[in-house]
């Protein structure tokens, strides 16, 4: 399943190191392929939590699409429209959105609520793919880089 278009009017297309991207094409998780493709999945999985009147949400759809190119083969990236799949959401606690959820090996590993830039997430993204990164080293590199970067 597709994930709808969130803008009217505006390309379905952008563009990602020179090559079209379709925002469309983001896979659309629901309560009935949830299991199999997010909890069951080899690789890490970012869920984003979202609601067609999100203004947020859509302005980070862009993005989403990108690191779903960018992370392709690496990190599975998909969609929940919280209106649609109200179980889900309340499953996992989701009061704001957008809610971005990173699951790896079956459980929930990481939250990012509200909206973020792409190469913010990209760089999360990057820890869970780094080879012989877990979770948790994966969290203690970025506390260090939230020490780091104090004045």
């Amino acid at each position: 399943m597709a994930f709808p278009l969130l803008f009217a009017g505006c390309s379905q297309t952008g563009f990602y190191n020179g090559r079209a991207v379709a925002f469309d094409d983001v896979q659309a998780f629901t309560g009935k392929n949830f299991e199999t493709e997010v909890l069951a999945s080899s690789q890490p999985v970012m869920v984003d939590f979202w609601a067609p009147w999100c203004g947020p949400c859509r302005l980070i759809a862009p993005a989403v699409a990108e690191l779903a190119c960018e992370f392709e083969g690496k990190v599975k990236v998909g969609k929940v429209d919280i209106d649609a799949e109200k179980a889900l959401a309340k499953k996992y606690n989701i009061q704001s959105v957008p809610s971005l959820v990173i699951f790896q090996n079956g459980k929930l590993v990481k939250e990012i609520v509200g909206f973020r830039r792409k190469a913010d997430l990209s760089r999360t993204l990057s820890k869970m793919v780094e080879p012989g990164t877990t979770p948790a080293t994966s969290q203690k590199l970025e506390a260090k880089e939230t020490v780091a970067s104090r004045p």
